[in-house]
């Protein structure tokens, strides 16, 4: 979910530097590190190279009909927007997305047999991590139990230079800063310095955890749900960022030897971080505070939380992808070393830490289930985009 995940979960991919707990992603495992991505802007400099045909991949209904219905959802965006990718143009789309209502959900494989071929971007090699919908207990009210505020959006967050930026620094977008009273423009309050009160007695409580770790893995995430003792459900999504950098801890307990299969180490995913997190709560402090970016909340309306073409995500459907090299809204098929991560995905989210060709972080939806596929997710392998039929052609692919 970044600086997040531009919007993973609505906007998370740009305050969810997010998505990196080991290295600089948020659910990166052992592994996860990776090899740096092959150079190019976008799919199209990079360069594409033909891929199997579709009835090769064996497409089971259940993945297939699922896909589909999650690739109707993105045809508002794939067929009016800008591939930034260079694949593709809006019309391109056109055929698919008009007959997908209507397509019978048991025959989808034919739906995509029938309206795309396939590529893949460099050599296809592809990395993919996961990501999920956290569930944790909180309150719309502040009660004994629960005291770790979930803030919304600071009124006085905005985006500004800094005086200490010279001009010839000042490039690309203006960063999240905070105005004094006097109108200087500084830097917003740093994770430690939000834990310790800053933001006290503004009135920006949209609800309260009762867990400050779980609580921070979801800011991480950038979207959950907050449930109460009563059994309410409050749904949270990305709304800003402080505009301090991301720290994946996972990456500094590495470094220090404190992840690993070694005697008194702990594992290295997201499970084996909290662990550590909850037997070393001093040293698990200073650890989180490392990680000095704050996301500011919202809260959520419908049946899941939002990607960033606006749509809701659907765990074991949705997939968060670098832009530059997948269309959004593309399907795409991966075949990895994880049997989980294998199948048909459609490319619905980005994330901060979701750079380069071919990688791509999996969306697994709310529960323990989801929690723990997402948690130790690392997979290799190779992936394949599909693309609407005579994408090739124009291309100049064979």
């Amino acid at each position: 979910m970044a600086d997040t995940r531009l919007p993973r979960f609505a906007k998370l991919g740009a305050a969810l530097a997010s998505m990196c707990l080991l290295a600089s992603c948020a659910t990166v495992v052992p592994g996860g590190r990776g090899t740096p991505p092959p150079t190019g802007a976008n799919a199209a400099t990079l360069g594409v190279s033909a891929g199997p045909a579709i009835s090769s991949f064996g497409l089971m209904p259940r993945d297939s009909a699922a896909a589909l219905d999650a690739f109707e959802a993105s045809c508002a965006y794939a067929t009016t927007r800008e591939d930034a990718s260079g694949l593709t143009q809006p019309f391109d789309w056109q055929p698919a997305c008009r007959s997908a209502p209507a397509w019978p959900r048991e025959e989808a494989a034919r739906f995509f047999e029938t309206y795309f071929e396939t590529v893949r971007v460099g050599d296809g090699a592809a990395f993919a991590t996961g990501y999920f919908e956290p569930q944790i207990a909180g309150v719309r009210t502040r009660r004994p139990g629960f005291d770790v505020p979930v803030y919304g959006v600071p009124e006085d967050l905005e985006r500004c230079w800094r005086e200490d930026i010279p001009e010839s620094e000042r490039e690309g977008r203006v960063p999240l800063s905070r105005r004094t009273p006097e109108g200087e423009c500084v830097e917003y309050y740093t994770r430690a310095e939000i834990e310790d009160g800053a933001l006290e007695g503004r009135g920006l409580e949209i609800a309260w955890a009762a867990d400050a770790i779980e609580f921070f893995f979801l800011q991480i995430q950038g979207s959950g749900r907050l449930i109460s003792p009563e059994g309410e459900v409050i749904r949270i999504g990305y709304a800003s960022q402080n505009g301090q950098g991301y720290t994946g801890i996972g990456g500094v307990m590495r470094e220090r030897g404190l992840l690993g299969d070694g005697p008194g180490q702990y594992a290295g995913s997201m499970q084996g971080i909290m662990q550590y997190l909850r037997e070393n709560p001093e040293d698990g402090r200073d650890l989180m505070r490392l990680n000095e970016s704050w996301v500011f909340f919202q809260e959520l309306e419908g049946d899941g939380p939002l990607g960033s073409l606006g749509v809701p995500v659907r765990g074991e459907s949705s997939v968060a992808v670098d832009p530059a090299f997948v269309p959004y809204g593309a399907p795409v098929f991966l075949s990895t070393d994880r049997p989980e991560a294998r199948g048909l995905w459609v490319a619905q989210d980005t994330g901060g830490a979701i750079r380069g060709a071919n990688r791509f972080d999996t969306f697994w939806g709310a529960g323990e289930r989801a929690r723990e596929i997402a948690g130790g997710m690392s997979a290799r392998g190779l992936a394949v985009i599909f693309v609407p039929r005579g994408t090739l052609r124009r291309l100049g692919v064979r």
